[in-house]
């Protein structure tokens, strides 16, 4: 497994850069064409509602748990649902943006369903081809196949859209879907954990989730985590527009250099968890969220705004959300229960996907009646909230997590300098 355990790493990497890269170009590029437009803040927030499948995808994680025994029945899922996923985005393609625009949403829906089904599938076939202690280092794996993959739909291919168009464009993101999957076809030394439970998972199973001790806990503080901050991120690029940046411009700050701040910070994470231990990071980490809130506010009273204040201000957003996001993902792989592997991790992102769309909604509603200054004002009220909630905060998995050096991880240690080699790369954002 040691000798192997790079090119498995590249694997699941490849997965989830599949399905990161046209959801993150999806979720930029129509934002931003729609404040070109003159949509309000609020319709362009609705936007999130694409991610719905994202967001209800634990109702059918069950199905995939029991029906996924061998690393045959988990690449049968894999490869169906990302042929479909890249079938459907070559369908986009055909239709015209400015005629068909309800119509392109509605089978970007259905792509994502598609997406959802094959992030259930990688999550819970990764979570058995590791061990236990090696939770940070697939939680690295995953947190750069989303930061590549935002880096590359929000950033590279914004960049491409101006010059190729959308119906020249989407065809080739379609068929990097299908490439992606190159590493898992060829990849016949997958072995999985075998599991201590033989009982195949139910929909209850999503109940009882909820029913463990500390449950409460652990969905407000997936909820809260980085509510504070998620606001400022959806709103930068409509920001960025209304301060007179193009697409070019924000493909490029955001997309490419913002991810890249992203990748340093899920670094960094990696090593403040090795030095003090999950429960400190966590704590640590709730306090830094509460500066890029602070940081807008300041600059929005200020009512002037240069090039070199917006690009720290995407460095502060990007930086810190990556550490959230390693965090964050660490503490729910922590939480999950054998046999339910997919299902547990994709209640806890699901809650975590939940909260964004909410506080995006919220906060764009309240910068539509109060400007700016009002949507920076509340992100800073929820980051403060949520700070007092960590300090007191026990995880579900909070007896298998020490806050010492040596436990804190094994496994991040590793990560890191897997993460290292590939952040070079990496990437993300977001969402």
């Amino acid at each position: 497994m040691k000798a192997e355990k790079p090119y498995h790493l590249f694997t699941f990497f490849s997965l989830y850069i599949a399905q990161s890269i046209p959801m993150s170009f999806f979720s930029t590029a129509l934002p931003v064409l729609m404040r070109q437009g003159n949509y309000p803040l609020f319709t362009i927030a609705l936007l999130k509602l694409i991610k719905i499948p994202w967001l209800v995808k634990f109702l059918w994680s069950p199905l995939v748990d029991s029906r996924t025994e061998s690393v045959r029945d988990y690449k049968r899922w894999i490869f169906g649902s990302e042929t479909v996923y890249a079938i459907l985005i070559f369908v986009v393609a055909i239709f015209n943006i400015e005629a068909n625009f309800t119509l392109i949403v509605f089978l970007i829906i259905l792509a994502f369903v598609s997406s959802a089904t094959q992030d259930i599938a990688t999550d819970a076939m990764a979570a058995r081809s590791f061990k236990r202690e090696d939770t940070g280092l697939l939680n690295s794996i995953q947190a750069m196949g989303s930061f590549t993959g935002s880096m590359v739909g929000g950033g590279f291919l914004l960049l491409l859209f101006q010059k190729l168009g959308w119906n020249n464009l989407l065809p080739w993101v379609a068929i990097f879907v299908l490439i992606a999957l190159i590493p898992l076809a060829m990849n016949k030394k997958i072995r999985l954990r075998e599991r201590k439970t033989k009982e195949k998972a139910k929909p209850k199973d999503m109940l009882l989730f909820f029913k463990q001790k500390n449950s409460w806990q652990q969905i407000v503080f997936l909820f809260l985590f980085y509510a504070g901050i998620i606001g400022i991120l959806a709103s930068l690029s409509p920001f960025m527009v209304d301060l007179g940046y193009g697409m070019k411009e924000i493909g490029v700050m955001m997309g490419i250099f913002g991810i890249s701040i992203g990748i340093v910070g899920s670094f960094l994470t990696g090593i403040l968890i090795k030095k003090t231990g999950k429960t400190t990071s966590r704590k640590l980490i709730s306090a830094l969220i509460v500066f890029p809130a602070t940081y807008f506010l300041l600059l929005t009273q200020a009512g002037s705004a240069g090039r070199v204040h917006i690009l720290v201000g995407i460095a502060l957003v990007w930086g810190i959300y990556g550490m959230a996001s390693t965090m964050m993902y660490t503490t729910a792989m922590d939480s999950v229960r054998d046999g339910r592997e997919g299902t547990d991790f994709t209640i806890q992102i699901v809650v975590s996907h939940l909260s964004a769309m909410i506080i995006t909604l919220i906060s764009a509603r309240i910068g539509d009646l109060f400007g700016y200054k009002g949507l920076f004002g509340s992100e800073w009220a929820i980051a403060a909230v949520s700070f007092v909630f960590v300090l007191f905060y026990q995880p579900l998995s909070h007896k298998n997590e020490p806050n010492n050096k040596h436990h804190s991880n094994s496994s991040t240690a590793i990560a890191h300098k897997t993460q290292n080699k590939k952040c070079i790369l990496e990437n993300e954002i977001a969402q």
